[in-house]
């Protein structure tokens, strides 16, 4: 009986210890990667604004050949919305929020499981007769420890994603 209070004990404290740990944490988060493309944005731009274009380049669906995918609004461009469902990359949708066509690309994306949807943008920036490309992602973890506990590594966990979709965008434009 001992041990078992002592174990009981020894657990609620760890509990106690990590959920010190997570709220000490800082709420946002962001992730960012920029990626220079030799080509105009106005080639870039529609691979990115159109939603089932990204079916072409995005690392996750190339993950999950066999994800499932809703798409909602219009096509491509302002309200442009689609919803997935992948048993691998986990469950949630994006929407494009605003856009300016060859400059900007902003949108909301939410997952199953995460507190409030993050906020993102992709923007086009002349360089010459190339285009400098920089995907954002921001975020907070307000509401929910297992989310405040995962935000610092976010740039970690995301980044990579993030450069192999830019790498694959390349390889299509150049």
């Amino acid at each position: 009986m001992k041990i078992l209070k002592r174990v009981l004990g020894s657990l609620l404290a760890l509990i106690v210890i990590i959920l010190a740990i997570a709220f000490a944490l800082p709420n946002e988060y962001a992730v960012s990667r920029s990626m220079v493309m030799k080509a105009p944005a106005e080639k870039i731009y529609p691979l990115i604004v159109t939603t089932k274009e990204w079916q072409k380049w995005s690392v996750w669906n190339q993950r999950d050949p066999a994800m499932q995918m809703t798409f909602t609004g219009p096509e491509a461009g302002k309200d442009a919305a689609w919803d997935w469902q992948s048993k691998t990359q986990g469950n949630g949708g994006m929407k494009f929020t605003n856009v300016v066509a060859n400059q900007q690309i902003d949108y909301e994306l939410h997952f199953e499981g995460m507190a409030k949807p993050s906020t993102g943008s992709f923007t086009f920036e002349p360089q010459g007769s190339a285009t400098k490309i920089t995907w954002t992602m921001k975020g907070t973890s307000e509401g929910s420890v297992s989310t405040k506990l995962f935000a610092p590594f976010m740039d970690k966990l995301v980044g990579p994603d993030f450069e192999a979709g830019l790498n694959n965008l390349k390889k299509l434009v150049e």
